[in-house]
């Protein structure tokens, strides 16, 4: 049984063409791709590219200046925080998220619109595998060549699983019977019809959105569809701790608001949602309010 794609790169001892991770002693990060002959150059002296290949990870090397480096395999969450950019990566604490809460599993067929630089297209497809489908949809021609430039860097090559297309999803989506939408756009509201053509009884649509706006809208969206369940929504913010001997308290800086993420799920065909019972905060529809249709 042959290896899922990128696998054999996330083990072993380092080979040319590995991305490698130095760690200085201030906790600072270097990326590189192993190449034989050349040599890795920093303030603090340098060393050869060939000291590491063939060396198991979590060796330590030493530059010319006797500074010592700390060389693993970046992490994915490494990986998408490093890699040349064209938009905005997807942070991974809310790849993390779309992961779990949009309940991506193996062989899972998933459409994707707005791929930026391809860090989520990335965590998606390590999720679906090499049986599922990740279709991909960036209407900008640039991104989407430093999106697929990025996600062949991590794999080593193409994944099979992958398709990758430059259009708009609402014009161009030719996919059914899907498991899981994501949309990380500017209107996500204005792809519901496609979408719901698209995915299954029970399919799952994620979106992920940066403002409260855009957050009511694509809301309010989803409930005049009247093809999906009562959408729920939410952030994530992570803080990381300080430690040293006694001295254990939050850090003072924090990953806080990047996004919103909302999700629903598509009802079966003909079917009504049930009316919701709870009563709306006063005020909250006023005369100034403008519905998602208008």
């Amino acid at each position: 049984m042959s290896e899922p794609t990128g696998a054999a790169r996330r083990r072993g001892p380092f080979q040319v063409g590995d991305q490698v991770q130095l760690t200085d002693p201030k906790g600072r990060h270097y990326t590189f791709t192993l190449e034989a002959g050349k040599n890795f150059h920093t303030h603090k002296g340098s060393f050869p590219h060939d000291e590491l290949i063939g060396a198991p990870e979590g060796t330590v090397v030493r530059t010319t200046g006797n500074v010592a480096y700390l060389a693993l395999r970046p992490l994915l969450p490494d990986y998408v925080l490093s890699m040349p950019r064209g938009a905005a990566v997807v942070y991974p604490k809310d790849a993390g998220q779309i992961i779990s809460m949009a309940d991506i599993f193996p062989g899972a067929r998933v459409v994707e619109a707005g791929v930026g630089s391809g860090a989520l297209s990335t965590y998606l497809l390590r999720a679906v595998g090499d049986q599922g489908m990740l279709s991909s949809y960036e209407r900008r021609a640039d991104f989407a060549e430093i999106a697929r430039q990025n996600v062949e860097r991590y794999f080593g090559g193409q994944h099979p699983a992958w398709k990758l297309t430059v259009g708009d999803l609402q014009d161009n989506l030719a996919e059914s019977d899907v498991d899981r939408v994501i949309l990380d756009m500017l209107a996500p509201w204005e792809c519901l019809d496609a979408v719901s053509k698209a995915l299954v009884p029970g399919g799952l649509v994620c979106c992920y959105v940066a403002t409260t706006t855009q957050m009511s809208k694509t809301v309010e969206a989803l409930r005049e569809h009247r093809t999906f369940t009562e959408p729920q929504a939410w952030e994530t913010m992570v803080r990381t701790w300080h430690l040293e001997g006694l001295a254990v308290r939050p850090d003072h800086r924090m990953i806080g608001h990047t996004g919103f993420l909302l999700t629903a799920r598509r009802l079966a065909d003909g079917v009504e949602p049930p009316m919701r019972r709870r009563r709306p905060a006063k005020g909250a529809y006023g005369e100034d309010y403008e519905a998602a249709t208008s």
